[in-house]
């Protein structure tokens, strides 16, 4: 599966709608960023299961605001709707695969335990 552009429109659908979701918060000035596009473009065709989502963040700039992004390239990663990992930086093809087989693997009954455990703490 090839990389799909998220916007305004697709985001939210795009990240609920299925059950895992690699999101690349990049930018076409950003020298990191295009070192890392094509491992995030090989990653997805390497993963087909996993929908790999891209965000220009001088486009889709409300996305990129909401998602507290401060640093560009950021990974986030999102499984059945719930971002289970964020981290800013270009990751090599090695990396962004143990990314991907750990997000796999998540246990997501355990996430929404340790989720709401949080909450219940925090109020």
């Amino acid at each position: 599966m090839a990389t799909v552009e998220l916007t305004d429109d697709t985001f939210r659908e795009t990240v609920e709608g299925n059950d895992i979701v690699l999101v690349d918060f990049w930018a076409t000035w950003c020298p990191p960023c295009r070192q890392f596009g094509p491992v995030f473009e090989k990653s997805s065709e390497t993963n087909p299961d996993v929908v790999h989502g891209k965000i220009d963040t001088d486009a889709q700039q409300r996305i990129a605001a909401a998602a507290g992004i401060t640093s560009i390239p950021t990974l986030m990663a999102f499984r059945e709707g719930v971002l289970v990992f964020s981290q800013p930086g270009a990751l090599p093809a090695k990396s962004l695969q143990e990314v991907v087989d750990a997000v796999k693997a998540l246990d997501m009954d355990e996430v929404r335990e340790a989720i709401e455990a949080d909450a219940s703490r925090a109020g």
